[in-house]
Parts: C-alpha cells; structure tokens; sequence
C-alpha cells in the first residue's frame, strides 16, 4: 500500500480495485539543491506511481501530488513516470496517467526540460503497444499538455480541470473571462484533445469501464469476456435510430453497452467501443441528430462528411488497428460539409479518413443504413477501400449521385415528368441497395431488426483475418 496518504494516493485508490495498489519509489525525492530546494521536503518527488488491477487486470497508475512544490515535473519526478513506462512494456499492461501538476519545476531548469523530454519519448515508443489513458485533476498547462495529447485517451473533471499550452489570457485578445480556453468544455468540443468530462467520481467509473473494453497490449489475444447477451437478438427499434447513431450503436451492443469517445466535438461523427460476443469492436458511424435525454432530438446535422468528424473517426480507426479491434461502420453520408472554411481542409481530412480505413488491416464489417452517395461514400469503409463485409439495409440508397439530380443533369429541359420518370428508373437501376448487390458492391442487404445477429456473424467469420501489405516503414499521410 501506498507509505502515504495524500491526495494523489486517494485518486490511485478510488480508481483501482480494493487493496490492490502497490506503490514503487515511494522514498525518491529529488536531487536538485538549487533555489534552497535542499531545505525542502519532497516526498515521492510529487509523483505516487506503482501498480495494480482494475477488474482483474494488470494496470500501471502514476498520480501526481500538487501537494508537494505543485505537483511539478522535474528530473526525479520524471525518472519515476518513465520508469512505470519501462515496467509497462515489458509486462505488457496499459498506463494510466492522474495529472495535477503546474508543470514544469523552474528550479531544476534544464534538468526538468530533459525530464519532459524523457517522458515524451517513451510516450512515443509505448504508442500502439499498450493503452495510454490520461486523467486531468488539476492543472495542466505549458509542456505538460502534450502528456495527454500523446496518450490514446485523455479524461478531463469538469469544473476544477485546466488544460492549456498558452493560459487564455496569454492569448491574443483574450482573457479567461471571455473565453476559458482552459477549461474542460472548451478542449472537448473545440480541440477534440478530451474524449470524456465528468466529475471525479464516474472518472473513475468510466476509465475503469474503458479498461475493461481494451486489450492489455497489441499482441494480447485474451482480452474476451462470455456473452451473457442473445446473439441472435432482435433489435426492433433500431430502423428509427439512423439519425442517432449512438443509439443504434447501443442497441447492436451486447448488453446495449456503448462507450462513446469524444461525444463532445464533431457531433456529426460517432467514434466508441462496444462488445459483439463478448469480443470489443470499434465503431464509426455518420449521424445527423443528436437526442437528449427526453427522446427529443437536440441537434440536427446534414448527413455529410466535416473536416473534424474526419480526423476524429480517422484517430480512432487507427487506435483499433493498432491494437487489433476489428472495426464496424455505420454509414449514412451523402456528400462534404460545404462552407469556405471547410473547403481549406476537407481534401485532406477525408483523404485521412479514407487512408486510415483502407490501411486497417483488422476485420472491417459495414453496415449502409441510408445514404451512401458518391466519394464521401466510398471513404465511409466502402468495399472500394478495403471492407471485407458490406450490408445494406433495404431502403438504403447507393449511387454516385441522388437520383432526383441526376435525372435533371441527365434529361434537362425535357419537362417534369420526364424527370420524375427517369429518377425512378434512374433510383431503381443505380442508387438502391439491390442495384449494388447485383454489381458486388452489397454482401447481404437485411432487415434492419436483424442487423445484430449479422454483424456478430461477420465478426465471428472474419476473427482469424490474415492480410499482407507491401513492405514499408509506414505510410506518410
């Protein structure tokens, strides 16, 4: 058990289970004597670290203690998170991160620049081998936000947080009163940097639940739990959610258990985890309405592709490649947001998004559940880009153009109901789900009720995929 009781080693405690927190270096302090830091005590260097479990599995937890010179970072501080890092990677274990610091120790100067360099570093080499989860407390400002921004997921207390490279009022005609660029809103819905704001308590509840979602690293193959859900379940309601995805993600869900990540910032793009069969599956899926808690729908979006929600879903594809999470998507797209500001970053955010599903080399299932019209389509994990199975549901809409447009384009000038006749036709023979089935570009078209029980077969047929790519260090978009 931890030698103290400080603040920092309550928030360890609350996090894992009972009793199981193992502290490591609790008598390092540090080393540095200049600006009398000789005649000042620093137990554990302002940092507890060790070990324990959350349900069962293996966690490495660093907290940092703003009780001691402000939870600032410098060289022994340092030493201890990069010594967890070590641990961490040779076991094979995720690290989970507690900040509340105000950044880096000016005593120690170059010292503990070195000291944020360090960490930094195995940061980078950690990235894609073992979960990096980041948990904001306190203060996080300067050299120290790249912490979270380099960790996979990064949680955020609502109302005491701050996260800030420059403090707002630092900021060209800005003060914290006219905008807290700061605070735990601003740097979810704006910076996409924080996938969830909570208080403290269901912080705890929530990255305990993620724990339970990830593989402990990249080459972990055990990381199942038994399906106590009805494979074959019938989600009736589920052809009423193509607007909210969440929702229909929830209801595929064993157990309708849908983890969200960064539900805040690019609304119109739904990013989580659930689990089929027990087995953890990422999830990407277009939405247009966003529902409260009353069943009413609060936001409203055009089924469309924006620069963030591109980005967004792009990270995370990557984040399951890395760690082997099959993928399934939920498409529902027509075409690009269109505004001028957008125009300057679509191209490249969709062609993230594009490179980040046809890189995927995990099991990738997608399901049309409306529109799937034109290029923005074909970035949505079509089978174009590499979707190994494509389902449709009945009324689903695949072409490259809608069927209205393309009949005035193609017979203009011929009258009203020239037009209203050759769009059906032009409906019928290009832009329905069963027109793409008979050209290969549909697997199964199903009733939307009976999405769950295909989408579980898929998964389950696909488990042992096996698939080379050419030789190369890695790709450079």
């Amino acid at each position: 058990m931890s030698s103290t009781s400080s603040l920092a080693s309550k928030r360890i405690e609350s996090l894992l289970d009972e009793n199981s927190f193992v502290e490591i270096g609790a008598l390092v302090t540090a080393r540095a004597t200049d600006f009398n830091l000789k005649q000042t005590d620093t137990p554990s260097d302002g940092v507890v670290t060790g070990y324990g479990v959350i349900n069962g599995n293996l966690v490495y937890v660093y907290s940092q203690d703003a009780a001691v010179l402000n939870g600032s970072v410098g060289e022994m501080h340092a030493k201890k998170i990069t010594n967890l890092y070590d641990l961490a990677m040779k076991t094979g274990a995720p690290v989970i991160g507690l900040i509340d610091s105000a950044g880096l120790r000016l005593q120690e100067a170059t010292d503990a620049l070195n000291a944020f360099g360090e960490i930094y570093l195995k940061q980078t080499l950690a990235s894609g081998v073992i979960p990096q989860i980041t948990a904001i407390f306190g203060s996080c400002g300067g050299g120290l936000a790249l912490i979270p921004t380099l960790t996979d997921f990064t949680f955020m207390e609502g109302e005491k947080a701050k996260l800030f490279v420059n403090s707002p009022n630092a900021l060209d005609g800005n003060n914290i009163a006219k905008c807290d660029s700061s605070s735990a809103a601003f740097q979810s819905s704006e910076s996409g940097i924080v996938d969830v704001v909570a208080d403290e308590a269901t912080i705890y509840a929530k990255i305990r639940d993620l724990v339970t979602m990830l593989p402990a690293n990249n080459e972990d193959e055990a990381s199942y739990d038994e399906c106590t859900d009805d494979l074959n379940r019938v989600c009736a309601d589920i052809a009423n959610c193509v607007g909210d995805t969440s929702i229909a993600l929830s209801q595929i869900a064993d157990n309708n258990v849908f983890f969200e990540i960064k539900e805040n910032y690019a609304k119109d793009m739904v990013t989580g985890f659930i689990k089929l069969n027990g087995m953890t599956v990422g999830c990407v899926a277009n939405r247009t309405e966003v529902y409260d808690e009353n069943g009413e729908a609060a936001e409203k979006f055009d089924a469309v592709l924006s620069p963030k929600g591109c980005y967004k879903a792009a990270d995370f594809i990557n984040f399951c490649d890395a760690f082997d999470i099959p993928v399934l998507s939920l498409t529902n797209v027509k075409g690009y947001e269109a505004t001028v500001s957008n125009e300057k970053g679509i191209a490249t955010a969709v062609a993230k998004l594009t490179y980040a599903f046809a890189n995927a080399t995990v099991p990738k299932v997608n399901v049309i559940i409306g529109k799937a019209i034109g290029s923005a389509y074909v970035a949505m994990n079509s089978k174009a880009i590499g979707a190994d199975i494509t389902i449709a549901w009945p009324d689903a809409e695949i072409g490259s153009m809608d069927a209205n447009l393309a009949a005035k384009i193609m017979y203009e000038g011929q009258g009203a109901d020239v037009i209203k006749s050759k769009a059906e036709e032009y409906a019928a023979l290009q832009t329905s789900a069963t027109g793409a089935a008979k050209r290969g570009y549909v697997d199964q078209i199903i009733e939307a009720a009976d999405t769950r029980k295909y989408v579980v077969g898929a998964f389950e047929m696909l488990f042992t995929k096996r698939e080379d790519r050419p030789s190369k260090k890695h790709g450079t978009v």
